[in-house]
């Protein structure tokens, strides 16, 4: 039961993830004030691009190919 409801968790996670805001290709991402334009290239070759507040780190994991924008305080990117 606990790995089922972890399951629905992460899947929700990623569902709901600054990925889901990165730019269609062709389309260029812009930063308002405040905000910084972040890009990752995965190793098989695929491209994301999302926005984060400029104190943000700009986050990614190859396991997953997963993209976020992380917390400014001493957790960064987990």
């Amino acid at each position: 039961m606990t790995k089922l409801i972890a399951s629905a968790a992460f899947a929700l996670m990623i569902g709901l993830s600054p990925a889901g805001l990165a730019a269609e290709e062709g389309k260029e991402v812009k930063a308002g004030p405040g905000e910084k334009v972040c890009r990752y290239k995965f190793p098989d070759g695929e491209k994301r691009t999302w926005v984060c507040k400029k104190d943000e780190p700009c986050c990614a994991w190859d396991l997953i190919k997963y993209v976020k924008c992380g917390s400014p305080t001493v957790l960064n990117c987990l």
